[in-house]
């Protein structure tokens, strides 16, 4: 959801009052909640005209909707699918249609990373593994931050060599995630982890401590850790970028998280960035990016990453391509 859509859902869900909103957003995702949260907490106040805009629109959206559907079955599976992929979707599909309980990993979810942390900390490697590649990168990658740094070597290594992962594998957690995923045998092997989802989370990871994991896989295994860094995509990979791609991107960046991102960047970069803009707006965000002091390293670091989740995220919508060489490093 962009920001123009978050700001409409958040007036949508203030004129509904406390107790509707509150059983709307039972329905959303912990990021979702997260999200609307504080877009709701920055409105201070909305014209009538604006109110009105924001419902109309929804009414006619609302109105265009058909809600007959001859097999529920196959419209979770194609909407899933749409939504997630074949392999996130797969994994939810079985356990949706057949009632399967994943009680657990969603309350983590719900947790902060310190918290999932310290339920972890003293849990064998591979199994963090398995629960972390059931969580999103970032989140994953938080939590890891709380973690020794032999223990995050161990776990994303253990990652990056994860095939698939039965869900009977995590019954040793039972106890503490609430019977993580049930089901049996019958539910089918999930295709969650691989070099993939190691480099997603690698990518999270703050500081120096993505080339300290990246090291110590090194030294087990040199391949495994260059498949993981041909998976990477930082910052400084936007310049493979083509124009188009970056001015979606532009779309969803304010000036002021581009303008923080961008002092830590290389000239090519700042400059590509610059030319996708209008003559105006690129004048002027050079201007500010001169006259702007020097700002830390971490906040530059920070606003960088939530820079490549947005990018992330328009990939793995089909909005934007971003691989080299005509692969996709994460679809």
């Amino acid at each position: 959801m962009n920001e123009q859509g978050l700001q409409d859902a958040a007036i949508l869900l203030m004129s509904l009052g406390e107790e509707d909103a509150g059983e709307v957003f039972k329905h959303f995702s912990p990021k979702e909640v997260q999200k609307l949260g504080e877009t709701i907490a920055r409105t201070r106040s909305v014209s009538r005209e604006k109110v009105d805009e924001v419902i109309n629109k929804f009414a006619a959206a609302a109105a265009a909707q058909s809600l007959l559907v001859s097999d529920t079955g196959n419209y979770v599976r194609a909407v899933l699918r749409r939504a997630l992929g074949d392999d996130k979707a797969g994994l939810l599909i079985d356990r949706i249609l057949q009632g399967g309980d994943v009680s657990g990993i969603e309350s983590l979810k719900w947790m902060d990373p310190l918290s999932v942390a310290e339920l972890l900390r003293n849990e064998h490697p591979q199994i963090v593994a398995a629960i972390l590649v059931h969580l999103d990168s970032d989140q994953a990658a938080a939590i890891l931050m709380h973690l020794g740094e032999r223990q995050r070597s161990e776990i994303l290594l253990r990652v990056a060599t994860l095939e698939g992962i039965q869900p009977t594998a995590l019954k040793d957690l039972n106890e503490v995630l609430f019977k993580v995923l049930a089901g049996g045998d019958k539910i089918r092997k999930s295709s969650l982890g691989g070099v993939k989802a190691a480099a997603e989370i690698i990518n999270m990871l703050s500081g120096s401590v993505d080339t300290v994991v990246l090291d110590a896989i090194r030294s087990y295994d040199a391949d495994l850790a260059q498949k993981i860094m041909d998976k990477m995509f930082v910052f400084e990979d936007m310049l493979r970028l083509d124009d188009k791609a970056i001015q979606t991107i532009l779309r969803e960046v304010s000036s002021e998280e581009l303008i923080v991102a961008l002092k830590g960047a290389p000239t090519e970069l700042r400059e590509k960035f610059l030319s996708n803009m209008s003559m105006r707006a690129g004048e002027a965000l050079r201007e500010d990016l001169e006259a702007r002091g020097p700002i830390r390293l971490s906040e530059v670091e920070t606003q960088q990453r939530e820079i490549l989740k947005i990018v992330r995220r328009l990939s793995d919508e089909g909005l934007i391509a971003i691989g080299s060489g005509g692969e996709d490093a994460f679809v």
